[in-house]
């Protein structure tokens, strides 16, 4: 009876237990959480069931939130309060990072914080007021707990019976073990996942955040002994093109390369109410080297990525900007490419050269000199520099001046006027859009391309006028998207199902310009051949008849090769790649990932539009096919979508990449 007695009190003592920790500040702060993981898993995430973020998202919770009960003898609401904001503060930051970039933020993107503040507007502009709610709680029961606190000088509610310690341990251990199993069959098995956002979706956003930085080990990179020409070629397997234009037609050529801000291959050939969005560019275009199946293939780096890319032949970092990984390197890179050719090296950009570490980054690719804010100034600033206008009269200046000098220069020209979020002074607006554009993110994004093509016909003209365009080479692309899938909103998305006469696409999304013109040399012909930002270097390479006989790239001369292979790694998931005929985003790896026809996004000769404000005839929105369809890689081959093979290679050839620049002596050391 004794026994029977002692058992039913411990019973009772156990239950109570429960209760008063249950009605303590763990079951509160839970609701919050469970409100707060739902809202990032609503904006990040499609079709969640209700379950989802419960089962992922809490399990790691309630570990922190059993620490508190474990280790905080005295205040613990405000250990609560403190990790709330930190919690709170990862899935914002997740919110906000997956609205520009269509990724699963890491720590790793800690390292660009101080990026943030030069692009405040771009991270306002993607910011809906309710996003905001996810912070109301914290000043709600921080103010709740000041006035207490001066009130009745303690931080416990008058009256309260407190849980002893031993009893919250005893709970908070159990609560603690069964969490722990349960976060460890959310991650361990998606750890292989090619996709960040796979990985998210398995693991909970908190869950990835924790696996990132635990089990971030590098893969072992290939010596560099293995990493040469020839196995590079031997991976992308090439063929022959018969080239329209001769090896070395543009030897002793000035050459300029400029790189378009957020300019998307959309824009070539666009009319809006019979209104042409860029008509300089569609006459360069239609008078020059076209590409318009060009794609880009930056990282976290966004715009300096690109110069980084364009500049080496190389693949972008796992994580990271290449301007930071890779800047304390002896780069392989056109300008040393063309310095060693006799000629002199500028690159021009109107924002302060150390915004993305540029001061690094160009003297690891070998620029005898850059211009940046304190020769450009900030009178008629657009964004956060000095306007396209000003950028390309300047400009122009010093290469009279280098012209001048007797010896072909290099000179890369980085616009900027069309930035994110295309808010353009009304003195600057010279397109009329219909109604239905006015405070739209494309409408605004049509307005500032506006600008910024006049600003290039302005540079053309002026290149003409000062007797260099015709002693010339001209590359001209966009660096990157300007119009993210997941920053639009449904009245966005009709606009460019509009524009496109068809749903707006990844592939779409990712498809920028390449135009190449040597007045007198190039033809004016559309050419249908894929190619990327990796093969600018090896095109002017074959065109100045520069040789790369000593300098390992992984681009190809799009002039001379085809059958190309593109790897993605920012903007869409890591593994992503794209052959000529298709785009193949993977999932947890290739087995179910899923194809997207390129003929179905369809390409238009710019010769033969009209007016894209008219809608047409609307298609589906990719034609995706599942990678698991068939098994058989030559009948997927045969219908152009990426193979097991492809898709294998792609992964190899960034990790050579990565591979072999991470192992170059720095550039200190460099001779």
């Amino acid at each position: 009876m004794l026994n029977e007695t002692s058992e039913g009190k411990a019973v009772m003592l156990s239950r109570s237990s429960l209760t008063r920790f249950l009605s303590g500040p763990f079951i509160l702060f839970t609701v919050i959480m469970i409100i707060k993981s739902s809202l990032a898993w609503i904006v990040i995430f499609d079709d969640i069931p209700v379950w989802k973020p419960l089962l992922t998202e809490l399990p790691l919770i309630w570990i922190c939130f059993c620490l508190i009960e474990w280790f905080a003898a005295k205040r613990r609401m405000w250990a609560y309060l403190a990790l709330n904001l930190v919690l709170s503060g990862i899935f914002f930051a997740a919110i906000m990072y997956y609205k520009y970039y269509g990724v699963i933020v890491n720590y790793h993107a800690l390292a660009q914080v101080n990026q943030v503040t030069s692009v405040k507007s771009s991270m306002f502009s993607l910011l809906d007021p309710y996003y905001l709610f996810i912070f109301a709680d914290i000043l709600i029961i921080g103010g709740i707990l000041i006035r207490r606190r001066i009130k009745l000088g303690v931080t416990e509610r008058p009256g309260k019976i407190p849980l002893d310690r031993r009893s919250r341990r005893r709970v908070a251990s159990v609560i603690l073990m069964v969490s722990l199993v349960i976060c460890m069959l959310n991650i361990y098995p998606n750890r292989a996942s090619m996709s960040e956002i796979t990985q998210a979706e398995q693991m909970g956003i908190l869950g990835y955040e924790a696996y990132t930085i635990l089990a971030d080990r590098p893969d072992k990179p290939v010596p560099l002994d293995e990493i040469d020409q020839d196995h590079i070629d031997q991976i992308k397997q090439t063929t022959a093109l018969d080239s329209i234009v001769d090896s070395g037609a543009a030897k002793g050529r000035n050459v300029i390369v400029l790189q378009l801000e957020s300019f998307q291959n959309f824009l070539i050939g666009l009319k809006v109410d019979g209104q042409e969005v860029t008509p300089h560019l569609n006459q360069l275009a239609q008078e020059s080297l076209f590409f318009p199946n060009f794609y880009q293939q930056v990282g976290q780096g966004n715009t300096s990525d690109a110069e980084f890319v364009v500049n080496t032949s190389f693949y972008t970092p796992p994580n990271g900007a290449a301007s930071t990984v890779y800047a304390d390197k002896a780069l392989p890179s056109l300008p040393k490419l063309l310095s060693a050719n006799g000629y002199q090296t500028a690159t021009f950009h109107s924002n302060d050269v150390r915004f993305w570490n540029r001061d690094q980054l160009y003297q690891a690719l070998g620029f005898d000199q850059y211009y940046d804010i304190d020769y450009f100034g900030t009178a008629d600033s657009i964004a956060f520099s000095a306007s396209d206008e000003v950028l390309y009269s300047k400009t122009l200046d010093k290469l009279e001046e280098m012209q001048a000098e007797g010896s072909p220069f290099y000179a890369q020209i980085i616009s900027m006027s069309a930035h994110h979020p295309y808010h353009l002074p009304e003195s600057k607006v010279s397109l009329t859009l219909p109604e239905r554009y006015t405070d739209t993110l494309p409408g605004d994004y049509l307005v500032s391309q506006h600008y910024a093509d006049q600003a290039v016909g302005q540079f053309i003209e002026g290149l003409k006028q000062r007797g260099l365009w015709e002693n010339s080479l001209l590359v001209v692309y966009g660096d990157h998207l300007g119009l993210p899938i997941y920053s639009l909103d449904r009245d966005d998305k009709e606009l460019m199902k509009e524009i496109y006469g068809r749903e707006y696409t990844s592939a779409d999304m990712i498809n920028i310009p390449l135009i190449i013109t040597a007045p007198g040399v190039t033809p004016a012909e559309q050419l249908g051949q894929i190619g990327g930002q990796v093969d600018i270097l090896p095109t002017i390479a074959g065109l100045t008849g520069a040789s790369l006989q000593d300098q390992l790239h992984f681009g190809q001369d799009l002039l001379r090769e085809s059958g190309n292979l593109l790897p993605e790694r920012y903007y869409l998931p890591t593994g992503s790649v794209l052959n000529d005929a298709s785009l193949f985003i993977p999932e947890t790896g290739y087995g179910d990932g899923t194809h997207y026809s390129l003929a179905d996004a369809g390409r238009q000769d710019i010769r033969q539009v009209e007016n894209r404000s008219e809608p047409k005839k609307e298609s589906s929105e990719e034609a995706a096919v599942p990678a698991t369809a068939t098994t058989d890689n030559d009948i997927v081959s045969s219908s152009g979508y990426i193979t097991k093979d492809e898709y294998e290679r792609a992964l190899d050839l960034m990790h050579l990449s990565n591979s072999y620049l991470i192992q170059l002596p720095d550039r200190n050391t460099e001779k």
